[in-house]
């Protein structure tokens, strides 16, 4: 009967992670090796009485009998991952043979458009997910320290960035550093340059970028801190306080270890989250200066020619990406379990 239970219990999740996870993902790893058909030319020969002229045209039917047969296209293995809008070997190795020193390599790799949206990605990334744990432990536990009357109000500004829209906050941070915006105004007078511009350099709209970044995400961090916070016992704190510890040690040996798999917790989401950074990119239209791979699966997607096998083999790569990234935390966390079992 437990069996019968769990298995009815179980089966709606399985199902919903069947159909909306592994199918798709299956789905996307056979759209990348495949590349849509090439049409089907044929060649007519016109003469008249100048001389004969060939004439190649596209036999419409032709191609879309065969596109209809194979719907997913000609089979073209990892082809798709070597080219140059993705790993770009060729390239990589005919820079490495060109450039005498490591910056010329390094820059001729960011002309390449995978590794200059993995390089900001990667940047982003481990930029903006320490400084969330970090500044959200800081907050929770400034909040937990006010009086009971301050905390509702002081919670709910504080969850402010987190429930404006990523797009709708990217846009309004984007209009205020503009040079007529509240921060790019001042930032020229302060420095006593009219003609500062955020938007104009590579690394000021990064900084931008990872800024806006922590803004929004610190209050996620916050609240799980929170949360934690108030399940703390408060008999470990009594005994640290008798013993003479001071704030910062109550905190280190007290607080830090209980919140340790919250830290975990909050870690592995914002890797996910911060890796498939995207509405940034497009709220503060940094595209010229920062591209991310969500962006370019954006970009593949997007126009009258939609690139799906490119889009397919950048999503693969990001997956990938996420896995390396999260396999060390994963690793940890498994480690803590066999030890307390």
């Amino acid at each position: 009967m437990k069996h019968k239970t769990f298995f009815w219990f179980f089966a709606p999740t399985g199902l919903a992670m069947l159909f909306f996870i592994a199918l798709p993902i299956v789905s996307i790893i056979t759209q990348s090796f495949h590349t849509p058909h090439d049409a089907v030319l044929i060649e007519t020969k016109n003469c008249d009485p100048f001389g004969c002229k060939v004439e190649t045209t596209i036999d419409q039917e032709a191609t879309a009998e065969l596109r209809s047969s194979k719907p997913l296209g000609k089979f073209v293995g990892f082809d798709i991952f070597l080219d140059r809008g993705h790993l770009a070997t060729s390239e990589i190795l005919s820079a490495w043979e060109k450039s005498n020193t490591w910056s010329n390599f390094l820059g001729a790799i960011q002309n390449l458009p995978f590794y200059r949206a993995i390089s900001f990605t990667l940047t982003y990334t481990f930029a903006v997910t320490p400084v969330v744990i970090l500044l959200g432990l800081l907050i929770a536990l400034g909040v937990n320290s006010l009086h009971r009357h301050l905390k509702g109000f002081v919670i709910f500004f504080s969850l402010l960035p987190f429930v404006v829209s990523p797009l709708i906050g990217s846009l309004v941070l984007f209009w205020m550093i503009d040079s007529r915006g509240i921060l790019g105004s001042a930032l020229q007078v302060l420095l006593d340059n009219p003609d500062l511009s955020l938007k104009a350099s590579t690394g000021l709209t990064w900084i931008m970028l990872i800024v806006y970044g922590i803004w929004h995400a610190a209050p996620f961090a916050f609240v799980i801190f929170y949360a934690g916070l108030q399940t703390l016992p408060k008999d470990q704190l009594e005994s640290a306080m008798i013993d003479g510890a001071t704030r910062f040690q109550q905190v280190r040996y007290v607080v830090i270890p209980h919140l340790m798999p919250l830290v975990t917790f909050v870690a592995l989401i914002q890797l996910m989250d911060n890796f498939r950074v995207f509405e940034p990119v497009v709220g503060f239209n940094a595209e010229a200066h920062a591209t991310s791979l969500s962006w370019i699966i954006f970009n593949d997607l997007g126009g009258e020619t939609r690139l799906m096998s490119s889009a397919a083999a950048t999503s693969v790569l990001t997956i990938v990406g996420v896995a390396i990234l999260l396999t060390p935390v994963l690793i940890r966390t498994w480690r803590e379990f066999q030890l307390k079992v």
